[in-house]
């Protein structure tokens, strides 16, 4: 770690993370993404295998793993790169009530080209937005998974109910045969029943 923290050459990343920047200074271009990773837990408490950056780029078109040295990174002046992640104690107090939590903050700043570069499921404000989807999250279990049972989601909107009908009560939105095709669903399948809006004007 000595001769990859060596004072020579230095390269300085700024990490962005939970609205606070960390200046990582001390490493050199021979130094890895997960010696920075190391670096960014001595400052955060998040540990390397916790952590996701968003904005890394290499320089020779490959993906961007822990063994990717500095050096083969793609780095402007002022470089920012944003991580994602939780420490420990956040993910066992994961159940909070949403009440408790604090409210996701903006720090998506980073070079707009950069997060143009990563894939629709790592960006950053849609981490952020499935990490606080999953802590506010309040799932009514009516009876509990069956074990060699496999699950079937179902989405209300289209699927289990008519939602653009102009009628008043669930049971004119339904599905021709709902209950019968459910009944017999559960015989051989769990079922969860997914809405993306509230649900509580069905019932």
């Amino acid at each position: 770690m000595s001769e990859q923290l060596a004072v020579d050459d230095q390269r300085k990343i700024v990490v962005k993370w939970s609205g606070n920047e960390y200046v990582i200074d001390n490493l050199n271009d021979m130094a890895t993404i997960l010696n920075l990773k190391e670096c960014i837990y001595s400052k955060t408490g998040v540990k390397p295998e916790r952590q996701k950056l968003i904005g890394l780029k290499a320089n020779n078109g490959r993906t961007v793993d822990d063994d990717t040295k500095i050096e083969h990174l793609l780095m402007k002046p002022g470089f920012k790169v944003m991580m994602i992640g939780s420490k420990e104690e956040q993910i066992a107090n994961i159940d909070l009530d949403p009440s408790d939590i604090p409210n996701v903050i903006n720090d998506f700043d980073i070079d707009d080209e950069a997060l143009d570069q990563v894939a629709v499921h790592n960006k950053g404000e849609y981490l952020a937005k499935v990490e606080r989807r999953i802590k506010e999250i309040k799932i009514n279990v009516m009876n509990a998974p069956r074990d060699g049972k496999k699950l079937l989601v179902l989405d209300i909107d289209y699927t289990l109910f008519d939602h653009r009908s102009t009628a008043e009560h669930a049971s004119q939105l339904m599905r021709p045969y709902l209950h019968e095709f459910l009944t017999s669903a559960y015989e051989d399948y769990d079922i969860v029943i997914w809405c993306k809006y509230l649900i509580r004007f069905f019932f």
